[in-house]
């Protein structure tokens, strides 16, 4: 068996079913946390929660005007790489196609010169992330290895799939075998680290903002 051999044969697959069974548990245990009954009396209409919830992950997913001086541009750089990694992993041609044989699901992607582009700009916006989290020094104090370990295998997906498409530094068998062995490792890490954020960061901020509004506030 040959490196793409195992790459997109036995270690995707694990990779797979790590993914998927580790997402699962980490998803389950969050909806089983052990809530503490709130005795207060509700200051609003169930229906009030619901909304209170849906204002919150709008008004949580925009710097207040009061700060966006001091976290207006990493908000932005936040944005502009997750827009970025949105493209190149749902709107490439080559990843439809994978996405299609998993899901049975198509849909129109961007031409490829276009993703080649975004993808460079994405890893650039990448690389002054990292720069701001080593250069800012409370960011570098509340960072630890799963910071830099997400950031590092992220990249690096990055990296191997533009090296593939321009056929830079080895034969284009060995480059595409890279890249899909560095998608194996970031599917295995997925749920155990940060990166599951993905799947918390909505629901978190609408049960926050369920219990605001109960208890008669908004945010």
């Amino acid at each position: 068996m040959d490196l793409l051999s195992l790459a997109r044969g036995p270690a995707l697959k694990v990779a797979l079913v790590v993914f998927c069974l580790g997402v699962t548990w980490r998803i389950v245990g969050f909806t089983l946390l052990r809530v503490h009954r709130d005795l207060n009396k509700p200051r609003a209409s169930s229906a009030k929660f619901l909304a209170g919830g849906l204002i919150t992950v709008g008004s949580r997913s925009w710097p207040h005007q009061e700060f966006i001086g001091r976290t207006g541009a990493g908000e932005a750089l936040g944005y502009s790489y997750h827009l970025g990694l949105f493209a190149v992993v749902l709107l490439f041609g080559p990843h439809i196609a994978f996405l299609g044989s998993l899901f049975g699901v198509t849909w129109p992607g961007l031409p490829s010169s276009l993703i080649t582009v975004i993808s460079v700009l994405t890893l650039t916006l990448f690389l002054a992330v990292l720069f701001r989290r080593v250069t800012n020094p409370v960011m570098r104090m509340l960072s630890n290895f799963d910071d830099y370990f997400s950031w590092f295998i992220t990249m690096l997906v990055i990296v191997t799939g533009l090296a593939a498409t321009a056929h830079i530094g080895a034969p284009y068998q060995t480059l595409l075998a890279l890249h899909i062995l560095s998608v194996d490792v970031l599917l295995l890490w997925f749920p155990f680290g940060k990166l599951m954020h993905a799947f918390y960061i909505f629901p978190s901020r609408a049960i926050n903002g369920a219990i605001l509004a109960r208890k008669g506030a908004t945010s």
